[in-house]
């Protein structure tokens, strides 16, 4: 079992060959999604049915399908020598200031979650927007040093996807080979965000990127709703559309579940503490699987994932939901009159 921060690489033509690192400092350019999808990658973490992790499994004891047709599925053997370009995005504001007191210790589990492979960590802020307080660094004392200037900010806004998709186009613009991740620690509603959900489930389902969320203060209508029940009907659209409402409950779990992250919840020091050690743990506990989509996908949209394993049907699988297939244009979803109402109690 391996470690994997990535969770869907769709990989380009060209992606694949060797690169040269590019400098931490430099500039980041425009964000430009890739095009072709030839791979997907899903990192998979297996517990027994009393939360043992199971270590010993083979490629050929796993059920992988893409919209229920099972596909032939890898097993990468060799991760850990993989590399970490990892984003950590803060809110500053609204309710933020409550909870700066608890992060003293953030860099410490840093430290942790990136492990013994090679790193580069940004720090990166936001309410409204997004600011780079720490480029780029592969230096422990460094990303300490970006840390110590996180400061509460008077902001009415929490534009998250916002930040998420800023965050995304900093790891796309590395020119290496190091798995890329965001560690989000926001509240989980989104408050003023200009792109739309849409774009960023498309854009989260096409890049080899994943979320793993620490979030505050629960929402108050949580949707206790997975995905791919059905509820919104049939299909891709189906699939986006229930994504983008459950998105709009809680974007943190969401943006997590999308991108096969880990999420956590807290409300005091020790369930911040306990939940970045709980990311630490679990980042370090993956199966690496990996399969190749037809070529000829006649159904473009977001993709169903899921994983089973035979041998052990009462196991805990947590792997990535989706990814996306094809062209990205994505239509717009829009507020049901319970969205709508939501919106308009959180700005009282």
């Amino acid at each position: 079992m391996k470690l994997l921060g990535c969770v869907l690489c769709l990989v380009a033509g060209g992606v694949g060959m060797a690169q040269t690192p590019a400098p931490a400092e430099q500039d980041q350019p425009d964000y430009t999604l890739r095009t072709t999808s030839n791979v997907v990658l899903m990192p998979t973490q297996v517990q027994t049915k009393h939360g043992d992790m199971l270590y010993t499994l083979t490629a050929d004891q796993f059920v992988v399908e893409d919209n229920g047709v099972r596909q032939k599925v890898k097993l990468d053997e060799d991760t850990d020598s993989l590399g970490l370009s990892l984003v950590v995005a803060v809110q500053c504001s609204r309710s933020a200031v409550m909870e700066f007191q608890k992060l003293q210790g953030l860099g410490t589990m840093i430290d942790e979650i990136a492990g013994g492979a090679p790193r580069e960590v940004a720090i990166v802020e936001y309410g409204s927007d997004a600011d780079v307080i720490g480029k780029f660094t592969s230096s422990p004392d460094g990303t300490m040093r970006a840390l110590a200037d996180l400061q509460p900010c008077e902001d009415t806004g929490a534009a998250t996807l916002d930040a998420v998709a800023f965050a995304a186009k900093m790891l796309d613009a590395r020119k290496n080979h190091y798995r890329h991740a965001i560690l989000l620690i926001s509240e989980t509603r989104d408050h003023g965000s200009k792109i739309r959900a849409e774009e960023v489930i498309a854009s989260l389902g096409r890049t080899n990127t994943v979320v793993d969320a620490v979030s505050f203060q629960p929402a108050k209508n949580e949707m206790a709703l997975s995905l791919f029940h059905g509820q919104y009907g049939p299909g891709p659209i189906g699939l986006l559309v229930a994504a983008v409402h459950a998105m709009r409950k809680n974007v943190s779990k969401q943006l997590a579940a999308l991108s096969g992250g880990e999420y956590i919840n807290f409300g005091s020091q020790k369930g911040f503490d306990n939940g970045l050690h709980t990311i630490s743990n679990h980042i370090h506990n993956y199966y690496l699987l990996s399969f190749q989509p037809p070529s000829n996908d006649k159904e473009p949209g977001l993709h169903k994932l899921t994983v089973k394993i035979p041998d052990y049907p009462d196991a805990k699988i947590r792997t990535r939901e989706s990814y996306w297939s094809g062209a990205l244009d994505v239509p717009v979803v829009p507020e049901t009159k319970d969205e709508l109402k939501d919106d308009k109690d959180d700005k009282k």
